[in-house]
């Protein structure tokens, strides 16, 4: 599989994966990042929604760079 093809790929499931875990994780706290308006539960959810995506991101880049290693 073409490696550019790969990264595209694990860095989408990665984004995904964290922004789903992290969307979970504030509806048990009660952050809601798709309730309407602009309140303090939507602006927490969308927080921590980014924020999750971020990490989730960070850890497929992580991720691939230890295959990376173990291939060398």
């Amino acid at each position: 599989m073409h490696p550019l093809l790969v990264e595209g790929l694990t860095d989408a499931v990665g984004f995904m994966g964290g922004v789903l875990i992290a969307y979970l994780l504030g509806k048990l706290v009660g952050f809601d990042p798709l309730a309407q308006g602009y309140d303090g539960s939507a602006i927490g959810g969308i927080l921590m929604a980014g924020i999750g995506g971020g990490l989730g991101l960070q850890g497929a880049r992580r991720w691939r760079a230890s295959r990376r290693k173990k291939e060398d």
